[in-house]
Parts: C-alpha cells; sequence; structure tokens
C-alpha cells in the first residue's frame, strides 16, 4: 500500500538499526525518501549517528539499542522503550520506513512506532504483520542490499534520484589530515566486527609489506579499539592511522586514497560511498553480491567455495581460515594494478572487465 501524500510529504522516520555500512547501504532509499518528505528523522543504533548524519537527506538522528538486533544483545528493558516512544511521539512522525536485512524482522520496531502513534509504517516482511505494517514489502532474499532498501522505497511511493541506489555522503568533507601522503596512497583497514570476515593480522601485515615493496604509500586505518592491530599490521612499512580519524575524517582519507583493501565491514561501504574503488578480502559466511561496496569497481579475493559458505558465522568455522589467510600477497598487489589500471584507462564508474568473476563494477555481477 503505498503511503498517502500526508504521510509521503509529512515528516518521515527511516529506521536502520544495526551496523556501520547497513546505515550507509540505505543511503539512496533515504535520498528518494527526502526528495518529497518535509522533514527526515533517521533512528539508528547507539554509535551509528555520525553515519546517519553523514546520508544526505537526513534532518535529524535518534538512536536506540534494539535488544533484538545486536550480536551480544542487552536485556528487555522498560526505560529505553518508554523513552524511545516518548521521543518519537513528540517529534509528531507521519510515517516511518523501517529496513532491515533479509534475516531480521521488522515488527518488533513497528509496534513500537505504532505504540509512539505513528500512522504509516513501511517494511519488508516475510512474517504476518498484522496491523502493525501499512505496507508489506517483499523481495527477492539475493537482491544487493542498497538495491533491496530502494525498492521498499520506491512501493511506499517515493521515487528515487538520478544516482539511484548508489550511495553518496554529504559534502564538503573535513579537509585531509597533514599526515597524510602528498602523492598517491592506498588504505588498508584490516578490522571487521566478525572475526571470520577479517584476514589475520599477519595476512594483513605481510599485503602492507607487499604494497610497500610495490612502491605504494600504505594508510592502515581502524577504531581506537583496534589500535593494537593497526599498529601490528602497520609495522615499519605503513602509516598507523588507528584510533586517530573520526568517521568522516575517515571518509576524507578514502575519498582521497587510490584504493582501498578491506574485508566486508563498514568502511568498505565508505570508500563506496566516497567512490573509491576496492580490493574486497570477501569471506564467504554471507553472499557477496548482496553486501560488495556497491556501485564502485570491486576486485573480489578469497576463497568462495570454503566450507564456511553461507553459514553467517560470526567465529572461522575452519582452522587456519582458509578463505582469507590462503589469499597471496601477489593477488591483492595484482588486485590493486588492475583497479588503478582501469582508473587511469576510464574515468567512468564502469571499468573495463577484468578476469571473469573476479573484477565487478557495483550492482548486479
Amino acid at each position: 500500500m503505498t503511503a498517502p501524500d500526508t504521510a509521503r510529504h509529512g515528516h518521515v522516520l527511516c529506521v536502520r538499526l544495526d551496523s556501520l555500512g547497513d546505515v550507509l547501504l540505505t543511503g539512496g532509499a533515504v535520498r528518494a525518501v527526502a526528495g518529497s518528505a518535509s522533514r527526515v528523522t533517521m533512528l539508528v543504533a547507539p554509535g551509528q549517528t555520525a553515519a546517519a548524519a553523514l546520508l544526505p537527506g537526513v534532518d535529524d538522528v535518534v538512536s536506540f539499542d534494539a535488544p533484538w538486533v545486536p550480536f551480544d544483545p542487552r536485556p528487555v528493558e522498560r526505560r529505553p522503550t518508554r523513552r524511545l516512544v516518548g521521543t518519537l511521539r513528540r517529534r509528531r512522525i507521519d510515517a516511518a520506513i523501517v529496513f532491515t536485512s533479509y534475516h531480521q524482522s521488522a515488527l518488533p520496531i513497528a509496534l513500537l512506532l505504532r505504540l509512539a502513534g505513528v500512522s504509516w509504517i513501511g517494511a519488508i516482511s516475510d512474517d504476518y504483520p498484522g496491523s502493525l505494517l501499512d505496507l508489506r514489502h517483499r523481495v527477492p532474499d539475493d537482491l544487493p542490499e542498497a538495491e533491496r532498501g530502494l525498492s521498499l522505497v520506491e512501493a511506499a511511493g517515493f521515487h528515487a534520484d538520478p544516482a539511484g541506489a548508489t550511495l553518496a555522503l554529504r559534502r564538503p568533507l573535513p579537509a585531509a589530515p597533514g599526515w597524510l601522503p602528498d602523492n598517491p596512497y592506498l588504505v588498508v583497514h584490516p578490522g571487521a566486527a566478525v572475526p571470520a570476515r577479517r584476514p589475520s593480522p599477519d595476512r594483513s601485515r605481510a599485503v602492507v609489506e607487499a604494497l610497500s615493496r610495490a612502491g605504494w604509500p600504505v594508510v592502515v586505518t581502524g577504531s581506537a579499539k583496534e589500535r593494537q592491530l593497526t599498529a601490528t599490521v602497520a609495522g615499519a612499512d605503513g602509516i598507523d592511522a588507528g584510533g586517530r580519524l573520526t568517521l568522516a575524517e575517515l571518509a576524507t582519507v578514502l575519498d582521497r586514497a587510490t584504493v582501498v583493501v578491506a574485508p566486508n565491514t563498514g568502511p568498505a561501504h565508505l570508500a563506496a560511498a566516497v567512490g573509491t574503488p576496492v580490493v574486497s578480502w570477501h569471506a564467504p559466511v554471507v553472499p557477496f553480491d548482496q553486501w560488495k561496496p556497491y556501485g564502485v569497481p570491486v576486485v573480489r579475493l578469497g576463497d568462495q567455495q570454503a566450507a564456511c559458505r553461507l553459514t553467517r558465522s560470526r567465529i572461522c568455522p575452519v582452522p587456519g581460515h582458509p578463505c582469507l589467510d590462503t589469499i597471496h600477497v601477489d593477488e591483492v598487489v595484482a588486485a590493486v594494478s588492475s583497479l588503478r589500471a582501469n582508473s587511469l584507462e576510464d574515468s567512468s564508474p564502469h571499468p573495463a572487465a577484468g578476469t571473469p568473476g573476479r573484477l565487478t563494477t557495483g550492482g548486479r555481477s
């Protein structure tokens, strides 16, 4: 059921309650909503307010720690739930769009939105929603995440902007830090919240050493909690930026990089949002076509037929982490060279095809 005009042109709440990458992947859908809404508020998990604020079209951000979403959820408590309901009621929300991944349910937050007085709610849901949803949208399970979100808002009656589902950030970004190399450089981001999706520190350090031998300055990025990891990976060859950057400053560093090397994690999607090509260390625990950096040239590395394939494992179930730690450093150097060569030959976001099944260009592959 398409949202009525009073909802589509009123105050719309966009809900995405999980990680950095998930928030960024809603960017095209949020822009579509902002094209007609008088105001857009985004509801995100704690720690993701900076990401939501970077999305074009977002006017306001509210956070809520939903106990049905995180890997290590807190107990359900009455006080924060009542606080959220009161906060949203005071904002006089006309409509809400609930973004979820295929394995998540939109119904718990839809119930709270009803209690907050939201009269129109749309979401993707295979579960029977009763009176919790006005739009129960369905899509194929293998739809890329950015397209999944855009499909939902278009079903609600919003219209995509010319960039469609492509990721983007609010500009201008902050000035570049003074310690960034003046000449072209690479970024290696070795961390990921889920251990199964990141290579070992030793493998990441070997990659930095190899890229440095190939003549590239390498910036190693990570959060404040990852300082030990980034120091190990940077070693004597890389520039250790662990814990030195806000999210917006990280976007600047990624924006200026020639290529970003990263596992399936939020900064890989941040690189896509600023238009930088990505060498993706992709553990096959989740489908690549759904979760690859969207809308930019990508080279996928890693054994996609490993025993962990499509298990959604958080901890690698196979000794030696073979899907990622068997990637040879020469493969990474070659992937960087491929992306660099294609960007020099063709400045459009769709470079010439490389090795079949390896070089992709965003969207579907």
